[in-house]
């Protein structure tokens, strides 16, 4: 069978002109002059929506629209039938020269051949095995157009039951003449059950209809930035003139986008200013004085000047609303700290949420420790002037449980540390005044404010990320919020080694774990990351050098990939590591047991700990110098940027082997942009170019169909940048866009669609 390829429109006129397909409705006052995006497409494509519907779940006039061609080509260039090849889906306009019906030699009936020619005299056959009814239109000397599968009969090409029309003649899809229109040729994704004629067809039919399209865009903006109204827009994308004028269009699609997303924000910003929130000012002699005089080290720079901005943001009746994004081990958590205390001496509360029971462990344990005898309220004699740190978890048991809850609720844990079990209806708490979340991205929008109703009035919010943040996406994703940036590390902290190990070169994973062994010897502990848990009954690991080669794919293609409990039992077993402390972490076993773990390797009782991406953030263990990250080709940027920063948080130099079974590709390109910088603000920028920017309305971080449809926001930054000041001034001008009716509907209209995303998964 031929490799069926994409798209070629050839088009070719028998005037030596080459010109675009336009189809015209009959009905030229047939559109609706109050037609909308949401505007459904029955009545404007009749039969032929059920099939856009079931193809591609496009049911209204915006999504067609917006199914944008993958490219354009350009109809002054002649067109040449000996060019295409076998297996091509083209598009043809051309003049039929020959015309025959014969019998069929191998069955009963007869078939109909028609020839057509282009400019330069090649030929296509175009094949039926029925003649009924193209007898009578494929006559010689008419100017036909025809779309189909280029196929080969004997040493002719044809295309084989071809969806055609005949220029000049009434009849086709919708009832629709096809006729020629300079300008560029549009090539749309392939839309199952329908020919590229009728995709044509359709985006006319709704061209048409949409002619009077309502625009949600002041039009003051669109005159001020020189922009075309939205169905001015549609057209230059879907039969543009020129490549100039396409270009045109598609800016004011992606303005529009960035638009909508910013007076999204804005409107969200201004919707929390009035909620009234408690101000929560400094308190000579409090606890955060106490615990600044306490630390065995000076702040950075970068600290102490965040820290004074969160401590001016809670100061005032305004609920606070800002974003922390640092490097991994840039101390986000002292900073975050301070601001809790600042609250708590004001008289509030402040929650703590975390992605993971071992990262709110963690946050616990290290939080405790650094606050030390302040952390001791109603526990000692001499405890005045603290506060109790409570822990929930959904593994807690029930005595603990209740003691952490009662704890919360009157008010005598300052800071409650906690994962999804904080958001429970049954935990309550007597003056919450500041929300902490920690890496965001684990969390979606409902998550979030579920915990902010806990608070009598508008909680202050702190959100962190250790996953750092270009500019354009701190813009589009946090708009709403204030972005604080922490780049400087603490003193001491030395560059993380990064290297790329093939796992195809048996002596390169042999000398790694020989490497380990060594870091053992001296006294450091090894990060070893695996993809997969596994199961005690994956087979043994068969290779020369250890865990790190590839291994061989059977009929589940996932056990391809090395799983902790293989490569646990394999370096248990290699003589280069065999003698070490070795023990595995995975999601898959009792908080307890995993507490247990992390508490050993953090004691240094364990030299190397085989773990998922379980330790990705917030597990803090200084002695830990060595990452081995096994398959690290099926990670992303910003995860083993993560991983890595595990490792050098005690002073000593760290080093992240990055093993991959894949010798090239653009898996090989993310691991050599990993390697090449520790620079966490340029990784991020590679990574936004390298994938789809997700859901950045925070509807869902799981995945699912993005809100972003044209903007690429690092490629589209000087436009996004001029939608932001745009549509921050439109909505601060008009908070109740009472005088911007269409754009008020646009943003109930992207609500209702996050709703409806947030209802289904």
């Amino acid at each position: 069978m031929a490799h069926r390829r994409t798209a070629n429109l050839c088009v070719a006129g028998g005037d030596g002109m080459t010109r675009h397909l336009h189809s015209v409705p009959k009905d030229p006052d047939a559109p609706d002059p109050s037609l909308t995006r949401d505007s459904g497409l029955r009545s404007i494509l009749g039969r032929s929506a059920a099939t856009w519907s079931k193809a591609k779940e496009i049911t209204t006039v915006g999504q067609l629209l917006d199914y944008l061609p993958r490219t354009y080509l350009d109809p002054s260039r002649p067109s040449n039938f000996n060019e295409v090849e076998e297996g091509e889906d083209v598009v043809v306009v051309a003049t039929v020269t020959d015309a025959k019906t014969r019998a069929m030699r191998q069955r009963r009936g007869s078939m109909f051949v028609a020839t057509i020619q282009d400019e330069q005299g090649g030929e296509l056959d175009l094949t039926f095995f029925s003649p009924y009814g193209h007898e009578r239109q494929l006559t010689p000397g008419r100017r036909v157009v025809c779309s189909g599968t280029v196929s080969s009969f004997g040493r002719r090409r044809q295309l084989t039951h071809p969806d055609y029309q005949v220029l000049g003649n009434a009849g086709g899809a919708q009832g629709t003449s096809v006729v020629l229109r300079d300008g560029l040729i549009p090539v749309y994704p392939g839309v199952k059950g329908m020919s590229a004629i009728k995709m044509l067809a359709s985006m006319d039919l709704a061209l048409h209809a949409a002619q009077d399209l309502q625009d949600p865009l002041p039009p003051e903006v669109l005159a001020a930035r020189k922009l075309p109204t939205l169905a001015q827009a549609y057209r230059m994308v879907h039969q543009p003139q020129t490549a100039a004028e396409h270009r045109l269009g598609l800016k004011r699609l992606k303005y529009q986008e960035a638009f909508t997303i910013q007076a999204t924000l804005a409107h969200r910003r201004q919707a929390s200013y009035r909620q009234p929130a408690v101000a929560r000012p400094p308190r000579e002699g409090g606890l955060a004085e106490a615990f600044r005089g306490s630390l065995p080290f000076e702040l950075t720079q970068g600290q102490s000047a965040v820290g004074k901005g969160l401590s001016a943001d809670l100061s005032k009746e305004l609920p606070m609303n800002r974003l922390l994004q640092g490097e991994v081990g840039s101390g986000k958590t002292i900073v975050a700290l301070l601001a809790m205390l600042q609250v708590i001496d004001a008289g509030g509360q402040a929650a703590l949420l975390a992605p993971t029971e071992v990262l709110a462990a963690q946050h616990h344990r290290s939080i405790v420790a650094m606050l030390g005898s302040l952390a001791h309220g109603g526990l000692f004699a001499d405890a005045a002037g603290s506060t109790r740190v409570a822990l929930l978890t959904g593994s807690q048991n029930t005595a603990g449980r209740k003691e952490n809850m009662l704890l919360a609720a009157s008010g005598e844990a300052g800071i409650v540390i906690g994962t999804h079990a904080l958001i429970q209806d049954k935990v309550q708490f007597a003056d919450l005044g500041l929300v902490v979340v920690d890496e965001q991205h684990r969390f979606g929008v409902e998550q979030r404010d579920a915990l902010r109703q806990k608070a009598s009035a508008a909680p202050h919010v702190l959100v962190m990320t250790a996953t750092p943040i270009p500019r354009t996406v701190a813009m589009t994703v946090y708009g709403d919020m204030e972005v604080s940036t922490l780049r400087e590390l603490p003193g001491g902290r030395k560059p993380i080694s990064s290297h790329v190990v093939s796992g195809e070169k048996t002596h390169w994973i042999a000398r790694m774990w020989e490497r380990v062994a060594e870091e053992a010897a001296q006294g450091n502990q090894v990060y070893v990351v695996c993809p997969r848990i596994g199961a005690e009954d994956d087979p043994d690991l068969e290779a020369q050098g250890g865990p790190g080669e590839p291994i061989e794919i059977g009929p589940d293609e996932s056990a391809a990939l090395h799983s902790v409990d293989q490569v646990t039992r394999s370096l248990k077993r290699l003589g280069a590591t065999r003698n070490l402390r070795i023990d595995s972490l995975h999601g898959r076993m009792v908080p307890a047991d995993k507490d247990a773990v992390m508490a050993s390797f953090a004691a240094g009782d364990i030299d190397v700990l085989v773990s998922t991406t379980v330790i990705e953030v917030g597990v803090d263990v200084p002695n830990a110098t060595v990452m081995v990250i096994l398959d690290a080709d099926r990670f992303g940027i910003s995860q083993l940027h993560q991983l890595r920063g595990r490792v050098g948080r005690g002073g000593k130099a760290g080093l992240c082997l990055l093993v991959s079974q894949q010798p090239d590709g653009p898996a090989q390109e993310r691991l050599d942009a990993v390697a090449a910088t520790n620079d966490g603000f340029e990784l991020a920028r590679v990574d936004v170019e390298q994938r789809r920017e997700g859901d950045v309305l925070g509807a869902s971080q799981s995945g699912g169909r993005s809100a972003i449809r044209f903007l690429r926001l690092v490629q589209d930054e000087a436009l996004i940048v001029e939608a932001h000041e745009d549509a921050w001034q439109v909505v601060n001008d008009d908070p109740d866009l009472d005088e911007h009716p269409l754009l008020r509907q646009d943003l109930a209209r992207l609500d209702a669609e996050r709703a409806e995303f947030l209802e289904r998964g």
